[in-house]
């Protein structure tokens, strides 16, 4: 299972954190990632955590203001998000992958996704 938390309003300039636990899956050799969904849009990557090189990928829309985090220890990943705009109001899911490596930035490398999140920005 994967269970997201940390969505709700912020200002525009603003920062959240998001969090995704996980259960029931061997947490350090899953790729981690993130998608947003926004009204009226499709699903978008935002970023992923490739679990067997540990390199990062980002949207390049979210570049230099979000990062991605996660605590092998505690099955956790996280998003850090800062300097929120409007745009980036959007329902957050998170996701696990048994692949690794550029791969994760594709929706279809995902088995396995936890509920949304929603992420409201205001200006």
């Amino acid at each position: 299972q994967l269970q997201a938390s940390g969505g709700g309003f912020a200002q525009a300039g603003g920062s959240l954190r998001l969090s995704c636990a996980v259960s029931g899956l061997t947490f350090r050799i899953y790729s981690m990632g993130w998608f947003r969904q926004a009204p009226g849009k499709e699903r978008e990557f935002v970023g992923g955590s490739s679990y067997r090189e540990r390199a990062r990928y980002y949207a390049d829309s979210v570049k230099g203001r979000f990062t991605i985090s996660r605590d092998n220890a505690n099955n956790t990943m996280y998003l850090d998000m800062s300097s929120l705009k409007p745009e980036d109001t959007a329902l957050y899911y998170c996701a696990a992958s048994p692949y690794y490596g550029s791969r994760i930035q594709r929706h279809g490398a995902y088995d396995y996704w936890g509920q949304g999140t929603l992420v409201t920005v205001s200006s």
